[in-house]
């Protein structure tokens, strides 16, 4: 008698950050502990996106040590190697998203409310420079979903506008070259709580607001403790 091995194709889940500093507790309880619970369940890709990070201003040397400090950060959480990937070290990235230009509608990418709200933030910097790359980083976002053919994307409410994007883009692709080439990915929902600023309860922790804004994982106790004592409260 003759048995027949057969493997179960596990479900494919895409999801990057981007190397803006060291992990904070938004980072990790709000998406990094839910990557590590998902590798059990599915084939997992996690990207560090050093190119989205370039759409604001940054130190080119900053971001380098960024890039690979966030890269030890998800290691040290849980994160398997064969897992991760450094966008900027994949060139099929930026080749994808170029060709992808092509299949995105202009007013669509125009109406992206991230948009909006990060260049209405640039616009009132120094010499008010919007770039190209601010307004066109949806379609590269695009490229980073499609290329390993994802299922699934676990996105909170702000992102759910691009992932749509995303699927138009692949289906007007599909339809330009006959063939179901690229996978439609879906939004995978995950419970995951929205951690708020230590300075301002009404924003998302976040890196970029400031150090006040936020406690990183790997801080010193005392220091983790001064924050948390400090934070701004419920009034």
């Amino acid at each position: 008698m003759s048995t027949e091995n057969t493997t179960i194709q596990k479900k494919r889940v895409l999801s990057c950050i981007q190397p803006t500093g060291l992990m904070h507790f938004g980072n990790y309880f709000g998406a990094v502990k839910n990557w590590v619970d998902l590798q059990e369940k599915y084939t997992c890709m996690y990207g560090v996106v050093d190119y989205h990070a370039m759409t604001m201003p940054y130190n080119p040397k900053k971001l380098k040590e960024n890039t690979w400090e966030i890269i030890y950060n998800l290691l040290a959480v849980g994160v398997q190697s064969e897992n991760l990937f450094i966008q900027s070290l994949v060139p099929e990235h930026a080749e994808l998203g170029w060709i992808l230009n092509n299949f995105a509608s202009f007013g669509r990418v125009e109406n992206m409310t991230q948009f909006k709200d990060k260049s209405q933030q640039s616009s009132s910097g120094k010499d008010g420079f919007i770039s190209v790359g601010l307004y066109d980083y949806p379609v590269l976002q695009a490229a980073d979903i499609l290329i390993y053919r994802a299922d699934y994307v676990p996105v909170g409410e702000d992102q759910k506008q691009h992932l749509e994007l995303t699927k138009e883009i692949a289906h007007r692709f599909n339809n330009q070259v006959k063939k179901e080439y690229f996978v439609l990915p879906e939004m995978l929902r995950t419970v995951t709580p929205k951690i708020m600023s230590t300075a301002d309860p009404t924003k998302k922790m976040s890196k970029s607001a400031g150090e006040k804004h936020n406690i990183s994982v790997f801080a010193e106790e005392a220091r983790i403790r001064k924050q948390v004592g400090s934070a701004v409260t419920d009034s």
